[in-house]
């Protein structure tokens, strides 16, 4: 089967990696891809919905996959699927559990899915009173999009309001933050859970955890991911079970119920305290760096993992995932997350251990390919090293291992991804 993969980060180079090594796939598509994406398969420079359900049609493509959460909360799901195509991802209703975190804590409270106290609210008044309330710190989140910058973790009550205040106004996020919501602070360890659903079934893939502060020790400001590992083994059986029963079959109960079949991954943003998982957010797509650990564990054909959550026929899907760890260390360009840093060239050194090899490859991300044939790191986050092995402490020596061979200016990368688990 012909593939098209929509988006151009290291989650999307991921996906395409994973499907690069299965018989079932013959060629691949990305758009709009990146500098690296190119050696996987052929990228496209189509970004109008319907200019590439036109170019999968003719094309024959089989299968679809959305990476990043914009396109699906525009609806390219509902083009898609308008003109009979395979796309697998949610409709734009369904991902409005990620594009409105009012949308998401309502639908929560209606089907009893355990989640932090909250308000939403479009009044400055009312956000004021709520937040005396609440004991510091305090949680406040615009309303939309933002890029998974739209969360202020107060320090102060008059922080809280500071921030409720800037999003209000228009001044912080734009349109995102014209309706917050304000909600309690939850103390305990969070957790990255993703089920791949078909709307009435479901595969839990192995609970993850990332990285998200830019310095070892978790340090300095948030980003969108400095590295991650999988599986953690902060999650038990016990853990799994109460996810199941209290979050995701209430979940895919509801959207049933209300008209919106939940279709794609269902990424469980999860704040474990006490032992009980409770809902932090959702969203509607795999989670960088994630991605880029999940992927490698994967035994079974990635092609059949998708294509049968998309045909809505998980239940006669055997998926299996080996039974390793996998760690991925993000390396970054030198004035990230704060500005966009000048291109530099990117060398690897020739990798001659065997081991290496094997159990350890790159996920590229914010590169770009130059009129000379090398590779440029132009991107915020440039790539993934990734490592493989029977235990975290294996995996995680291989990637930094990797990391080591990897060279362009001002790389900075942290030193300690999966220290929980060690």
């Amino acid at each position: 089967m012909d593939i098209l993969i929509i988006g151009s980060g290291g989650r999307e180079y991921s996906i395409g990696l994973a499907l690069k090594k299965d018989k079932n796939v013959e060629k691949i598509y990305f758009t709009p891809g990146n500098g690296a994406t190119d050696a996987l398969g052929e990228n496209l420079a189509i970004n109008d919905f319907n200019a590439l359900a036109d170019f999968a049609k003719t094309q024959g493509i089989a299968l679809t996959i959305v990476g990043p959460e914009l396109p699906l909360v525009e609806g390219i799901v509902d083009v898609f699927k308008e003109r009979g195509l395979t796309i697998f991802g949610p409709s734009a209703q369904a991902a409005q559990l990620e594009g409105s975190k009012i949308f998401m804590k309502n639908f929560l409270a209606r089907h009893n899915v355990p989640t932090a106290k909250y308000i939403e609210t479009d009044s400055l008044e009312e956000a004021y009173r709520f937040i005396n309330t609440l004991e510091v710190p305090i949680v406040v989140k615009a309303d939309g999009l933002c890029g998974g910058k739209g969360v202020i973790i107060a320090q102060s009550h008059d922080e809280a309001k500071r921030a409720a205040g800037e999003m209000l106004s228009g001044n912080a996020f734009g349109d995102a933050g014209s309706a917050i919501v304000i909600e309690e602070f939850l103390d305990g360890y969070e957790l990255s859970v993703f089920a791949i659903c078909d709307g009435k079934d479901y595969v839990v893939l192995p609970a993850a955890q990332d990285h998200k502060r830019l310095l070892s020790g978790d340090k300095g400001p948030n980003t969108g991911g400095m590295g991650a590992y999988a599986p953690t083994p902060l999650v038990n059986e016990d853990i799994y079970a109460k996810l199941d029963e209290r979050v995701i079959k209430p979940t895919l109960k509801g959207m049933q119920e209300e008209g919106m079949p939940f279709t794609g991954v269902l990424f469980i943003g999860v704040m474990v305290v006490k032992g009980d998982p409770i809902v932090l957010e959702y969203n509607v797509r795999f989670g960088d760096p994630e991605c880029e650990e999940l992927m490698p564990l994967l035994k079974s054909p990635a092609s059949e993992l998708f294509y049968k959550a998309a045909i809505g026929d998980l239940k006669n899907a055997k998926i299996e995932f080996y039974d390793k760890y996998a760690v991925g260390v993000v390396m970054a360009s030198k004035d990230y997350p704060y500005k966009n840093s000048d291109p530099a060239e990117i060398i690897i050194d020739e990798i001659h251990h065997e081991e290496l090899k094997e159990n350890a490859h790159i996920s590229y991300a914010g590169v770009s390919r130059g009129e000379d044939g090398k590779l440029y790191a132009t991107g915020g986050r440039v790539l993934v090293c990734v490592g493989v092995g029977k235990s975290i402490k294996e995996a995680q020596k291989r990637a930094y291992m990797l990391v080591g061979q990897v060279h362009f200016a001002g790389k900075q990368c942290r030193s300690d991804i999966a220290y929980q688990a060690l």
